[in-house]
């Protein structure tokens, strides 16, 4: 959990900023939006199925390339 503790004489803007910093490099966000909503294993497995279809392709048509 990301915790800022506001500095003495530190301006509001300088420890939310110093938050967002937090926050990104704890992939809170990528978490929560992970656990939004429900999805069926099945479903699940089919999206990660396309994404790794997808990485192959686009590693493959780098590899054509440099030949």
């Amino acid at each position: 959990m990301a915790e800022v503790i506001v500095q003495e004489g530190e301006s509001l803007e300088n420890a939310l900023r110093r938050f967002k910093r937090k926050v990104q490099q704890e992939d809170i966000i990528k978490e929560v939006k992970r656990h939004s909503f429900y999805m069926k294993p099945g479903e699940k497995r089919r999206i990660k199925q396309a994404l790794a279809r997808k990485r192959l392709r686009k590693k493959l048509r780098g590899f054509r390339s440099e030949g």
